[in-house]
């Protein structure tokens, strides 16, 4: 009789594992609904949800089904009932809301992160969104470890000042690299430039070809690479030749022997660039080029020939253009340019 009675007891204790397992599949095409539906929707949200709860949610259910069995049947021998008790139960609740929060807490940053990132240029943010949503995986089951080993009355408190101290020695030790790091973010939000820009910063001339989590990269006229810290370039003075068009404003200094007519030689400077204005496409029409006499030299009267270019990246261009024209003029005008000379006087 108390055979019998076993033997259906292992029979009910199946039957509801069964159950549970037909209720969960039933969750799972429910879950497979909802998430055709979610993706009928504009918002992300509901997709993240879905995802979020979906697996997490089937796997309770036949948890709850395999304890139901367990614990009512009497089924389970006596050795492991601790298995059943309290702390054990609480635990897997822990984990499986682990689970979910760090499964959503992960798609809202990968999905809202990358949306964000998208807007701008180069890739270092995409690895920021990355490991934003690794670290925040990594907090969430650290946490949950934690009060896991509560529920089995474990002193947490060394495990707490161990992530401290570990904590504090990781950060002392890539304190270059985390200052780095946000001198990234502070470019990226700041934007002083962007790629394709080019800048001047300290000795360093080029155009921007790389924006990364630790550094920038710039190409030099040379044909160079040369990579900058990020935090150097934020306590730093950096000039954008680009911003807020690439049209920049040139000096052409130009010299006249003493004695030449200076308003016939400021009258050819502009007539010049005039000419060169018309006759290349390296400069804009407005601001108009103007020439000034700006100081009586050592041996030669010093004249400025302001030109706007068209762009930054054709600077020996302006100038071939501009000297050129100057050359030729000055002859044909028999304006002299004269050269550095130094009279030597012997007392005998």
């Amino acid at each position: 009789m108390d055979s019998g009675f076993s033997d259906m007891n292992y029979v009910y204790a199946v039957l509801v594992i069964i159950l549970g397992i037909g209720i969960a599949l039933i969750a799972r095409i429910v879950v497979r609904w909802l998430k055709a539906k979610a993706d009928e929707t504009e918002t992300q949200w509901d997709d993240i949800i879905v995802a979020a709860i979906g697996t997490p949610v089937q796997v309770t259910i036949i948890v709850i089904s395999v304890y139901i069995s367990l614990k009512y049947f009497g089924v389970l021998p006596e050795k492991y009932q601790w298995l059943l008790e309290g702390h054990v139960v609480t635990t897997f609740y822990v984990v499986m809301g682990a689970w979910i929060l760090s499964s959503f807490l992960h798609d809202v940053i990968n999905i809202y992160g990358h949306e964000i990132s998208e807007q701008t240029e180069g890739d270092w943010d995409d690895r920021l969104v990355e490991l934003l949503s690794l670290v925040i995986k990594y907090i969430v089951w650290f946490v949950a470890l934690m009060i896991i080993l509560s529920v089995f009355s474990v002193d947490i408190t060394p495990f707490l000042a161990g992530a401290g101290i570990a904590g504090l020695a990781v950060a002392l030790a890539a304190q270059d690299i985390i200052s780095n790091f946000f001198g990234g973010a502070i470019i990226t939000m700041d934007k002083p430039f962007k790629i394709g820009d080019r800048i001047k910063l300290d000795t360093f001339y080029g155009d921007v070809v790389g924006i990364g989590p630790r550094s920038t990269r710039l190409k030099t006229i040379d044909n160079q690479i040369v990579t900058i810290p990020n935090n150097k370039i934020t306590t730093s003075v950096v000039m954008n030749y680009s911003m807020p068009d690439p049209m920049v404003k040139m000096t052409i200094p130009v010299s006249a022997a003493y004695g030449s007519d200076v308003e016939l030689v400021k009258k050819i400077l502009v007539e010049v660039a005039e000419d060169a204005l018309k006759n290349t496409g390296f400069f804009v029409e407005d601001p108009k080029p103007r020439a000034f006499f700006v100081e009586f030299g050592a041996s030669d009267l010093k004249f400025v020939v302001y030109v706007w270019a068209r762009a930054y990246n054709i600077p020996d261009e302006v100038r071939d253009a501009i000297n050129s024209r100057i050359d030729k003029r000055f002859k044909e005008a028999g304006i002299e340019i004269p050269y550095q000379q130094v009279d030597v006087h012997m007392r005998t």
